[in-house]
């Protein structure tokens, strides 16, 4: 099973939301490492890395994000960032 890391940038009504918090929740439950940030322009960035599969099942996730978010826009691409081991927010 290949293991792929992407940085994505979600922009909309995502900060306040708990918007951070889900995509931890979904990224263990799909067994990814990485983070999920706010940025000070309002955006989330995540990094999210693991089996290809369970990345783009995250990825898909946060196009919609938690039931309180309006995601206007998700931007992703691959990276060859290393991930922390679990799944942090910052």
């Amino acid at each position: 099973m290949a293991e792929t890391c992407v940085l994505a940038r979600v922009e909309g009504h995502v900060q306040g939301v708990s918007f951070r918090d889900g995509t931890r929740i979904r990224a263990q439950k799909l067994g990814i490492t990485g983070y999920a940030r706010n940025q000070p322009d309002g955006s989330v960035e995540v990094l999210a890395c693991g089996a290809e599969n369970a990345v783009s099942q995250l990825i898909e996730w946060l196009h919609e994000g938690p039931p309180a978010a309006s995601v206007s826009r998700v931007e992703s691409h691959p990276t060859s960032t290393v991930a922390p081991s679990g799944f942090t927010l910052g």
